[in-house]
């Protein structure tokens, strides 16, 4: 007998606390998956799109979580991600797994563990490769560590929003490899920016700076969407400037004192720069007015 349409395929309910421009299509895709999803944003309004789809949007964290199988945090930062657990950990019941998939740094990523360990959660470093589109499409590659003996209960819930699980080891191992992955991210961005920046000043087309890199050993797909955007001084929001300048700081304090970050410390600069100027809330392509 085939199963009513209408119907999850698993009864399990995913708290999804952040719904904005990653959570949200997260949670879509959780609802698509067959999931049961209770939304949380602390601006409702974002998380309110979600009801169509079937989720139930709430009013606080801890209505929320409560009965959750799983507790999703997709949030700014760790300061973030604190003071909303803090509510919603205690009416979590006994067993709750609670995918941490923001992307806090490694402080911040230690401390989140203590308190769900303080409020009898288990705790599952996750954060994600990848920005709106893959979001939207449910092609993330997720970053996983912590408890081996999770792995399976939570790979459908990681099948749902992403094309690749990758478990790398204890919580934290997900933390410290997404860091690694931005420091490239961050140089590669602001190359793109320079490269651009430059060839306008010397008075070169930047498209034929794209065209001459296509196809060869030095292309990369990233600099074609990001140059490009840069070119056209057009930037349909991915990732934002603010939220990439926090991705910046996070990768200097992991390396301070270990390696000379040089290019995340420039990327840094152009990025604060262009929030100075007036955007922070552009896609991190935007970064092109500070290396100006």
């Amino acid at each position: 007998m085939n199963e009513p349409m209408n119907e999850p395929r698993t009864k399990d309910t995913v708290a999804v606390l952040g719904t904005g421009i990653m959570g949200r299509p997260m949670a879509a895709n959780l609802l698509a998956a067959g999931f049961g999803v209770r939304a949380f944003n602390r601006s409702r309004d974002k998380a309110e799109p979600l009801a169509g789809q079937g989720a139930q949007v709430c009013d606080t964290p801890e209505e929320a979580v409560r009965g959750a199988a799983f507790v999703l945090t997709m949030l700014a930062d760790g300061p973030t991600v604190e003071q909303v657990m803090k509510k919603a950990g205690s009416a979590a019941r006994g067993g709750t797994v609670w995918l941490q998939m923001s992307t806090v740094g490694l402080d911040w990523t230690a401390r989140l563990a203590k308190l769900a360990e303080r409020d009898g959660l288990s705790f599952v470093d996750a954060p994600v490769l990848g920005t709106k589109q893959p979001a939207e499409e449910g092609k993330l590659v997720v970053l996983a560590s912590g408890p081996e003996q999770l792995r399976h209960r939570c790979a459908p819930v990681f099948d749902a929003v992403g094309s690749r699980t990758m478990w790398v080891g204890p919580a934290g191992a997900g933390s410290r490899l997404k860091l690694v992955a931005n420091a490239w991210v961050l140089a590669l961005t602001n190359a793109t920016a320079e490269s651009v920046g430059l060839a306008e000043a010397l008075g070169v087309d930047p498209k034929l700076f794209l065209e001459a890199i296509g196809g060869g050993s030095l292309d990369v797909p990233y600099a074609h969407l990001k140059g490009g955007a840069m070119i056209d001084r057009k930037f349909p929001l991915s990732f934002a400037v603010k939220h990439a300048a926090k991705d910046a700081r996070l990768v200097l304090e992991a390396g301070n004192g270990k390696v000379d970050l040089a290019s995340a410390r420039a990327a840094l600069a152009h990025l604060e720069a262009a929030v100075e100027a007036g955007y922070a809330e552009e896609d991190m392509a935007a970064l092109y007015y500070g290396a100006r």
